[in-house]
């Protein structure tokens, strides 16, 4: 259950009409600083301020997307699309884009910015039913990307004790392990890929971390399919809560254990679900795009209907337990992931990472399109569990992979821990790739 003295720091509001009060005045104040930035000149001139309350006006806003920021240099983006904080608030610090392809950006993050962002951050604890005094081990990365530093300091506001290790390249994966067993935490923060590494190197070390002092994982940055959350469970002995953020707004939402989905802050943000081609809005539970306006953490870069790239469904109001269920709830489509189309079969990438994880004889994979002569192959590396006969165990992986996908693959394996450190470097792992070029 959730302290009462973490309920009490986290400004939450009582009812969803407290909600509707708040998107009502912060809406207006959004766009009035928007139209403080050259970007946006000419470009919200028809709103009517008094309005935008209404679901018919709001939606006169224009939708931003990622190709208008990318076609933006660096001096267009801070001069022209930034605007200058207020009297009393100034630049604190930047935070680095999340995506994966494209120029990274780098947003600036006012001090008003991230007092609005730490009660976001400080509410993913409680709503995963973290104990206050909770000691936690962090393997988030501690650089440019700002989910790491601010877990941190989140817990730390709460009344948490932390262990800042970050990931593999601040802190080996195999002292991270020693220390676990070491300083005894309850709670392990990080992105579930890296805590699947941390799982394959335990057990190939003969650590049992199901029968470690790690009772809750909370995991965010990547996408957490529901295999790869039972493999998580499973080999952690721990329950898995999942959250969900962005850097152009901040930490929107966690999964409170009760409703199947986000608990999204809403009283922070503006949450819609559009329809991907006509970008017009779509009921309650129909699959849409995410379209997100922050409400307080837009004191230098005035996102506007700021269209995510998710791909999810949305249910306004959802009953549940506790001074979370004011707010809506999110659920991921998992249908962001990419496609594999080899000899005219298309493999879904999320597919394909959940169909290898539910077999529990692999430890860890990576997959990768390659082209062999004329032929595009299918190739999957895989470490296997101690004690599993690798012949049988690849011939019967390569066959359930042709059943499955209808496409034969090579199948390979790799010595125990080759895939926790090809991946120690990276921020998220590469473990779907296309190499043909």
């Amino acid at each position: 259950m959730t302290g009462a003295g973490q309920v009490a720091d986290l400004r939450l509001p009582r009812t969803r009409a407290d909600i509707a009060a708040i998107q009502a005045a912060r809406k207006p104040e959004a766009v009035r600083r928007a139209m403080r930035s050259a970007f946006f000149r000419g470009r919200l001139d028809h709103l009517d301020l008094d309005r935008l309350d209404r679901p018919e006006e709001w939606a006169r806003v224009p939708i931003l997307d990622k190709d208008m920021l990318r076609e933006l240099s660096d001096a267009e983006f801070y001069d022209g699309f930034c605007v200058t904080p207020d009297d009393g608030d100034a630049v604190s610090e930047f935070w680095r884009s999340g995506g994966t392809t494209g120029r990274p950006l780098f947003y600036p993050r006012t001090h008003r910015d991230l007092g609005a962002a730490m009660t976001g951050f400080s509410r993913v604890f409680a709503c995963a039913g973290t104990p206050p005094a909770a000691r936690a081990h962090c393997s988030f990365p501690l650089g440019i990307h700002p989910v790491g530093q601010m877990t941190v300091r989140a817990a730390e506001r709460l009344g948490m004790s932390m262990l800042m290790a970050g990931a593999g390249t601040t802190t080996p994966s195999l002292l991270q392990l020693e220390l676990i067993e070491r300083l005894m935490p309850s709670v392990w923060i990080g992105m579930s890929s890296y805590g699947l590494h941390l799982a394959n190197l335990a057990d190939q070390q003969g650590r049992d971390l199901a029968a470690g002092p790690v009772d809750l994982m909370i995991c965010s940055a990547e996408p957490l399919s529901a295999a790869k959350r039972e493999k998580l469970g499973r080999l952690w002995g721990a329950k898995v809560r999942d959250t969900f953020g962005m850097t152009e707004a901040g930490m929107m939402a966690a999964e409170d254990g009760v409703v199947d989905g986000f608990r999204v802050w809403s009283d922070l943000f503006h949450v819609e679900v559009v329809d991907p081609g006509t970008r017009e809005p779509v009921p309650d539970g129909t699959v849409g795009a995410l379209v997100v306006t922050p409400l307080f953490t837009n004191n230098c870069t005035p996102f506007l209907r700021w269209l995510s790239g998710d791909l999810v469904t949305m249910h306004r109001e959802v009953d549940g337990d506790g001074p979370f269920s004011v707010f809506p709830v999110v659920r991921h489509a998992h249908r962001t992931s990419g496609f594999f189309k080899i000899r005219g079969i298309n493999i879904s990438h999320g597919e394909f990472e959940d169909f290898v994880f539910r077999d529990a004889t692999v430890n860890d994979f990576k997959c990768e399109a390659v082209t062999v002569g004329d032929l595009d192959v299918l190739r999957v590396f895989v470490e296997l569990k101690r004690d599993v006969e690798p012949a049988p165990a690849l011939k019967r992986i390569a066959a359930d992979i042709k059943r499955v996908f209808e496409l034969t693959p090579e199948v390979e394996l790799l010595p125990a821990g080759t895939l926790a450190k090809e991946f120690e470097a990276a921020i998220k792992a590469p473990r779907i790739v296309d190499r043909r070029g």
